[in-house]
């Protein structure tokens, strides 16, 4: 059997714009999500790492939900992130989430808590069962601890609403048995591996370069479709100094937002802290890769402008993301 995706294939790991004082910038939210969309992302995630979840409010993760949808007009999926390391709290967020309008729910693996794979399974399976959506599994061990293993796997797997697979975790061997193995989607997590993963069965990516990007992508999926390997190996190869501008300096998070607003595309490059905008030394490396960056379909960085002022620091919120 074939699962029919429910999530799209270019997924945007959506930033969350704030204010330069650490409010959401809604206005920036409506115009960034429909200039990814526009540019050919059929999928955006709210609410995931590189949306800040940590740090937001619930209420604010729900309306990002609800901005998302209006915004897309069923031009994308609108697939929330995050989560919560306590299952109940997980729970409530993505029963809410569904209500709001989410077509589907990533569910990152328990951080902090290291449970055992059978409390890692049962976090997944209560969620699932919790809401009709459909789930993406994030598997991200270098951000919680602990990965989903192969076995926790093929148990998830036959959750009627567990479709999917978001890795972060970069062993292509076992990405080959889970495709063998299981009738799941499989999705990258990691910006320099969509290319790889798909060459070898993966849907698609959930990308945060895509925020900056995500023509590109749209190149390379369509061309990964049609068999066109060359196609494909050109947009990846076009795609690998903004990648690695994005991806390797600072947190991805903060890199984009950084980029974004250089090329005044958000108002703002703030971050909430713990996060803080790049420093001079790390700003520069960020300047020196997108110095390499050729032709790519989408983006002119002649006009790039970033403010390295502007962007230092983080902020602190009116209210806490955990007080709830």
């Amino acid at each position: 059997m074939t699962i029919e995706n429910p999530f799209g294939q270019v997924l945007v790991a959506l930033i969350t714009p704030f204010t330069a004082d650490g409010e959401v910038s809604w206005p920036d939210v409506e115009k960034h999500i429909d200039d990814v969309i526009s540019s050919g992302a059929d999928g955006i995630v709210v609410t995931g790492t590189t949306g800040e979840t940590s740090t937001l409010t619930d209420p604010e993760k729900i309306k990002l939900v609800e901005v998302a949808k209006s915004v897309s007009a069923g031009r994308a999926k609108i697939i929330t992130g995050g989560g919560s390391n306590e299952t109940a709290h997980a729970i409530e967020l993505y029963k809410a989430s569904e209500k709001a309008g989410a077509d589907g729910a990533m569910i990152v693996t328990p951080y902090y808590n290291k449970p055992t794979q059978a409390g890692v399974l049962t976090h997944f399976r209560m969620i699932a069962d919790a809401t009709d959506l459909p789930v993406i599994m994030y598997d991200i061990p270098g951000r919680t601890g602990i990965p989903i293993t192969f076995e926790t796997i093929l148990r998830a797997a036959k959750h009627p609403n567990i479709l999917a697979v978001k890795d972060a975790k970069g062993d292509f061997s076992e990405v080959s048995r889970v495709l063998n193995q299981t009738d799941l989607l499989y999705f990258s997590g990691d910006d320099s591996n969509a290319l790889p993963h798909m060459s070898i069965g993966a849907s698609g990516l959930i990308g945060v370069t895509a925020n900056i990007a995500p023509a590109p992508y749209r190149v390379m999926v369509d061309a990964v479709n049609a068999g066109d390997l060359a196609t494909a190996t050109a947009a990846h190869q076009a795609l690998e100094p903004l990648v690695r501008a994005a991806m390797t300096h600072v947190p991805g998070t903060v890199a984009a937002k950084y980029i974004l607003q250089g090329l005044g595309r958000i108002s703002s490059a703030r971050v909430r802290l713990p996060l803080v905008g790049p420093e001079d030394a790390e700003a520069a490396m960020i300047e020196d890769e997108l110095a390499l960056v050729g032709e790519i379909k989408g983006l002119d960085l002649s006009n790039f402008r970033p403010d390295r002022n502007a962007a230092a620091g983080g902020a602190l919120p009116k209210i806490a993301g955990a007080t709830r």
